[in-house]
């Protein structure tokens, strides 16, 4: 039964009774109509400006790292702030400390999962999992770049038993070391595991299930446990998991990067001890090269190139947010497969918390005689959520490539213009989570004190009103963040579609000619693409979501 504003006081305040618009469903506000308006005003503007600009290879307009501060104070604070963090990565003890807390939380997870309380809301696992883990997974992505991978408990309890060593090169019995087979040598294999996932997550339910949780974190263990003991160094983090892709493809966002200090040093070099390792560290788990690495997109910042590099030449630079992305990183075929999977699923995840959802599923389940737990039917929408966008992207490359007249292939245009796709679906994804992470969290210290739920009851009406209530962040400042997400996304997006297009004409980061022709109508396609994938995640945001738990 819905509560009503007239049932529930919590001190002065009384409940909104548009909370309760769904029956036996508690909803996160959505977007209020002055800030949608205000966003797709933006959007809008942002789109005729660029398609009359005439610079075909550089993005007009304000470049919003250019007002750091670049003198001596500025750059100190910056450099120091990296330096500070470089010495968890050069010293061993402090980089296995990190794993074995994280592994230590992880194991909780497991543990809480299997043996704790079936509530949700009342149990580690589901909790720092989902509402946690993931939401502030993708955050760090931005500040820290692929940092995550470093301290993963996937890969390092495996690299623990297959080693047997806490550190270092470890024993070289423990793993078979073979190559992995060429036809996996792609990210087809995370992509496909990052589908089903969702299908897990969404169809089955997982996320409101510990013991599912729990028993997908075995699993993920087991998957990377079974791929170090067949294959050379870390072919888990390389090719197979889904979520080093994800923060791998994010990562070419990051405004830091594990760089060489000085370009000369590694081109001098002739041992590449990046590569190789030396006597007590490992060789690179996903074989790069430090001189010659020109995108985050597989480097785990493991740490064994800053500590086995002679010249102690590495470390975390700083460079413009977006830098790899812009024209930097390598477009792949099956990378940009997983690009536009990303942005589809992302707004895929938006569109099923939508209260809406469900009556609408299941009106079409009861169409076409799905009578089971509707997974036909939601099947067959995840599969439209995938094919739709991907058709859109498709035509937007296709007549891209016809404007451009010069006989580029459609692969290579398909790949080269996915990057677009990376901040849409970054920034939708924090804007989509921040309602979770700011409302459904704040009784981490609770769980941590009581990870298995021994006792606990379910959340009362009330105490989902109190989260409602007290999202850690007023109510304007949360929409403000929103709302400065998706625009932010949509100004990278837009300045990446016209540097891959300058690419694309050979003009990589140059200028059209003087009138611009050149440049405007073939930039149209992929502009309207964009403005139209931020305007529907507007959309989305602009309706209220069912809380997850």
């Amino acid at each position: 039964m819905a509560v009503t504003a007239t049932d529930v006081g919590i001190g002065d305040a009384l409940i909104d009774p548009a909370l309760c618009d769904t029956p036996g469903m508690m909803t996160h506000p959505g977007l209020p109509t002055a800030w949608v308006w205000g966003v797709a005003a933006i959007a809008v503007a942002m789109f005729l400006w660029n398609a009359a600009a005439p610079v075909a290879g550089r993005a007009a307009g304000f470049n919003a790292w250019s007002a750091i501060p670049r003198g001596r104070l500025g750059r100190g604070i910056r450099e120091w702030l990296l330096d500070a963090t470089l010495p968890i990565l050069r010293t061993p003890w402090l980089l296995l400390t990190l794993r074995l807390l994280v592994a230590t939380l992880f194991i909780m997870v497991i543990a809480a999962g299997l043996f704790g309380t079936p509530i949700p809301e009342r149990n580690l696992a589901t909790v720092l999992t989902w509402n946690l883990w993931w939401t502030g997974l993708v955050f760090a992505v931005f500040f820290v770049g692929s940092a995550w991978c470093a301290i993963c408990p996937w890969e390092a309890i495996a690299g623990w038993i297959t080693r047997r060593h806490p550190w270092g090169r470890g024993r070289a019995d423990g793993s078979l070391g073979l190559r992995v087979p060429r036809m996996l040598r792609n990210v087809w294999p995370a992509t496909l595991m990052f589908i089903g996932l969702t299908w897990l997550e969404l169809g089955m339910g997982i996320t409101t299930s510990p013991y599912a949780t729990a028993l997908l974190s075995l699993f993920m263990v087991v998957l990377a446990t079974a791929s170090a003991l067949l294959f050379e160094r870390s072919a888990m983090c390389r090719w197979f998991c889904p979520v080093g892709r994800t923060v791998g493809l994010y990562s070419t966002l990051s405004p830091v990067a594990l760089r060489p200090l000085d370009a000369e040093v590694c081109a001098r070099c002739e041992t590449l001890e990046c590569y190789h390792g030396d006597d007590r560290i490992a060789p690179c788990p996903t074989h790069q090269v430090m001189g010659r690495m020109r995108e985050n997109t597989d480097c785990t910042s493991c740490g064994n190139c800053t500590q086995s590099c002679p010249q102690a030449n590495i470390a975390w630079r700083w460079r413009e947010p977006g830098r790899e992305a812009l024209d930097a990183a390598r477009p792949r075929v099956d990378t940009a497969w997983l690009m536009v999977v990303l942005l589809a699923l992302t707004g895929f995840h938006g569109l099923t918390m939508m209260p809406f959802w469900e009556p609408t599923l299941r009106d079409f389940a009861h169409r076409i005689g799905d009578s089971g737990q509707l997974l036909l039917s939601f099947s067959v929408a995840l599969s439209l959520a995938l094919l739709i966008p991907l058709i859109v992207y498709t035509g937007a490359t296709t007549l891209t490539r016809r404007l451009l007249g010069n006989g580029a292939e459609p692969g290579r245009v398909f790949s080269t213009l996915a990057f677009a796709c990376l901040p849409l679906a970054f920034s939708y994804h924090l804007a989509h989570n921040l309602n979770h992470l700011l409302r459904e969290t704040g009784d981490l210290p609770v769980l941590l004190a009581n990870p298995l739920g021994q006792g606990a009851l379910p959340l009362s009406e009330a105490e989902h009103y109190l989260r409602y209530l007290n999202p850690g962040l007023p109510q304007d400042g949360l929409f403000l963040f929103q709302s400065s997400l998706l625009v932010l996304g949509l100004w990278l997006a837009v300045r990446i579609v016209r540097r891959r297009i300058g690419s694309l004409l050979g003009r990589t980061g140059g200028v059209a000619p003087v009138n611009g022709a050149v440049a405007r109508w073939r930039n149209v396609p992929m502009l309207g693409f964009v403005t139209g994938v931020t305007l529907y995640h507007l959309w989305l945001l602009a309706h209220p979501m069912i809380m997850r738990m």
